[in-house]
């Protein structure tokens, strides 16, 4: 059964950091692409970052490209997102999830991320 456990959100301000962190199991975590993705109130979930199974390419969405640095421990089966010059519009549900081009596994419960302005 897959499990994906997403943490380390919280409330912060703008131009302050924070780490997310995703324990992965039920899957073959070290042959497999991770991606984080995020939902804002109202908006459709998006995908932010990506990296592939052995970390030699990445992916970020615009919107957080030279912010936000996705990395992962195949040790650990955990991905991680550092969240740095976090800003307002940045506020939502961050989520992991397996594959590259679609997520393919269920959604876990997420981890609220708030900055305030």
């Amino acid at each position: 059964q897959v499990q994906l456990v997403e943490s380390g959100g919280g409330l912060v301000q703008a131009g302050g950091s924070l780490r997310l962190s995703c324990a992965a199991s039920g899957i073959m975590f070290s042959t497999t692409s991770m991606g984080w993705y995020r939902q804002a109130p109202g908006t459709q979930r998006e995908v932010v970052a990506r990296v592939t199974s052995d970390s030699k390419a990445t992916n970020y969405a615009p919107s957080v490209k030279g912010r936000f640095t996705i990395s992962r421990d195949n040790a650990k089966n955990t991905v991680y997102l550092q969240m740095n010059s976090l800003k307002p519009e940045d506020t939502a549900v961050y989520y992991c999830n397996f594959g590259w081009t679609v997520p393919r596994g269920d959604w876990g419960q997420g981890t609220q991320v708030t900055v305030s302005s």
